[in-house]
């Protein structure tokens, strides 16, 4: 199946917590799999009744589906739209379909203990605020991270502490690696995939959010016998935020920094680095940083994507002149004080010359 899609099994994450929709079969000795692309994520769990999946949908932004596990001489997808979309498409996500990563304190059954908090986490979120309740195997120095943890102390679990949780690189004496496809819940795809589920959200929100206010503006424009095209204030202001919100992802407005290197025990950071595209002189988006920041050009590689291209053109067009007036310097705001102006220079002629239509302003 990962095979059909595309999805290297290299992005294999793991996950302990009992915190999704079979969550029956999820412990520590027996973690939820995820393994995802640019366009899609796949869920697997050990004796599940199905596979599950969350795919990029230009018309809906994200699209839930299963597939049952039982032998059947027709396999089919079915889509979840209520299910899933109970926690998938609330204000936890912005109210589009989306995905959420979340961080908990975990015990060894695999309970989150709610009353001691949780995170929702994104590429904002300090290491010390992640993974709870997934396995993370990697090595990232004096810097800790909440996962790999089964707490014991369920009153405090700070006084307890994670010491045993960090820089592990193997996972085989906590349950049997021989289930999986690989041995490996990698620290480089963890960071890749919390950043790129927040950015397909965005993209989400984006599309949804635009489709409602020109919906609301043409049944105004109806209602108020104006001409069809009369485009309003209102309007106008729910997409140029939802498109400056979407740019802020993008080029990682508020990136948690690194303090120190972060490197990963599968091939996943090699084999997502050669992707590309490549500009001519041999730079991508998807070149990795991972010493002070996780990529070492802050663009992020979705404006590739098939759901950034299909956004509707009055977000877009202004998600384009927003990542074009940061990068050439017109906007200076503090939102994008992490950027360099060799960093502005460098993402700026990357995208010149590898993401396809853009506006003619762009190549002067």
């Amino acid at each position: 199946m990962l095979k059909e899609l595309n999805v290297p099994p290299s992005s294999q994450v793991l996950v302990f917590s009992k915190t999704s929709f079979q969550r029956e079969r999820i412990t520590p000795k027996t973690p939820r799999a995820l393994y995802f692309n640019d366009d899609v994520y796949v869920g697997f769990c050990l004796r599940g009744d199905v596979l599950e999946f969350s795919a990029v949908d230009t018309q809906l932004g994200t699209a839930f589906y299963t597939l049952d596990q039982s032998p059947d001489d027709r396999p089919q997808f079915d889509r979840h739209k209520d299910t899933c979309l109970s926690c998938h498409a609330s204000g936890a996500t912005g109210g589009a379909p989306g995905h959420l990563v979340r961080s908990v304190f975990t015990d060894r059954h695999g309970m989150p203990i709610l009353n001691a908090g949780t995170f929702r986490t994104d590429h904002t979120s300090p290491l010390s605020e992640r993974w709870g309740g997934w396995y993370v195997t990697g090595t990232h120095g004096k810097q800790t991270h909440m996962g790999n943890w089964l707490v014991e102390n369920k009153r405090d679990p700070a006084a307890e502490g994670n010491a045993a949780g960090q820089n592990v690189t193997e996972l085989k004496a906590r349950f049997t690696v021989a289930n999986y496809l690989t041995p490996h819940s990698d620290i480089v795809a963890l960071l890749v995939f919390e950043h790129q589920t927040q950015a397909h959200n965005r993209i989400a929100q984006a599309l949804i959010g635009t489709k409602q206010a020109l919906h609301f503006e043409a049944a105004l424009n109806k209602d108020l016998k104006e001409p069809a095209d009369k485009r309003w204030d209102s309007t106008k202001r729910r997409i140029e935020s939802a498109g400056d919100q979407l740019a802020q992802c993008l080029l990682f407005s508020g990136e948690a920094k690194l303090d120190g290197p972060v490197s990963g025990t599968s091939a996943f950071a090699k084999e997502f680095a050669a992707r590309g595209p490549f500009d001519k002189r041999g730079r991508s988006l998807r070149a990795f940083d991972l010493n002070t920041r996780l990529f070492k050009y802050p663009c992020s590689y979705l404006v590739y994507s098939n759901g950034f291209a299909a956004l509707p053109a009055e977000v877009k067009n202004h998600t384009l002149k927003r990542i074009h007036d940061v990068l050439t310097g017109k906007d200076t705001s503090a939102a994008y004080a992490h950027l360099t102006a060799a960093d502005r220079t460098a993402v700026l002629e990357i995208l010149r010359e590898t993401l396809p239509d853009l506006p003619d302003y762009w190549k002067k």
